[in-house]
């Protein structure tokens, strides 16, 4: 029996992606490792054009954990240079493409120059209404949790919060990611099957799709065979059936 024909441009309204693979595409290559981050970085690129074209309202990419400050010094100016050359090479073209721009993840320590280069790119594309591109730098979800768990502390002990007030809802705005939707769908590259710490609370009813490019190698070919995969899944929020593209 064949598969129901499935609408390659019906795109899910939040995808969010684990760029893994950088190191390994360099390595099959014989190449640096730094040489896998930079063209990375191009597959960046393609994949926000093509989730802008497809529709997607949000796109979320998981740039850098809080865990890969253990990585070599080396590795890490690499990566926190092209962070650099990215905001401010690709700003104006993001902003000229009606780019939404926000970050999430911890602030505090990262270098001013950093801090101001986020800064001056949520505030340029502030009011922009195309695709929201949210940048999880810094990020660790655990970490997310135990922020947003010390903000209600914080708010119950001076009184503006009851304990009892404390809901599912309550919590959720006060995480990085309050005003944004859930992620319908989370892909990841390389061919590892995990979450890494990425988003654990907003991916409770994510689809989630393994896909084995590595990240340098992915495009938008890529991108709509994950969405045709999203498709095919049905998703049941703890209830009843509900196709994805119904």
């Amino acid at each position: 029996m064949s598969e129901p024909d499935v609408p390659k441009f019906d795109a899910p309204r939040h995808v969010a992606i684990i760029m893994d693979g950088n190191g390994r595409w360099a390595a099959a290559r014989g190449l640096p490792r730094g040489e896998g981050h930079r063209r990375g970085v191009e597959a960046l690129r393609r994949t926000v054009r093509a989730a802008g074209e497809l529709g997607v309202q949000v796109l979320t990419i998981f740039s850098f954990s809080a865990e890969n400050w253990s990585r070599p010094a080396a590795e890490i100016r690499e990566l926190m240079g092209l962070l650099r050359r990215f905001i401010r090479h690709d700003l104006a073209e993001l902003h000229g493409n009606n780019v939404r721009i926000r970050i999430i993840g911890e602030r505090e320590g990262l270098d001013p120059d950093i801090g101001r280069l986020i800064a001056e790119a949520e505030e340029l594309t502030r009011a922009n209404d195309g695709v929201t591109l949210v940048v999880a730098f810094n990020y660790g979800a655990r970490q997310e949790i135990a922020r947003a768990a010390r903000r209600i502390a914080t708010e119950v002990a001076e009184g503006r919060l009851a304990a009892a007030d404390v809901s599912v809802e309550k919590l959720a705005g006060f995480l990085d990611t309050t005003d944004l939707p859930d992620p319908d769908l989370i892909v990841r590259t390389s061919g590892e099957q995990r979450l890494s710490n990425f988003l654990l609370w907003q991916s409770a009813y994510s689809e989630l799709v393994f896909v084995p490019t590595y990240w340098p190698d992915f495009d938008r070919a890529a991108l709509e065979s994950a969405i045709s995969e999203y498709h095919r899944r049905e998703r049941r929020f703890g209830g009843l059936v509900a196709r994805t593209g119904s």
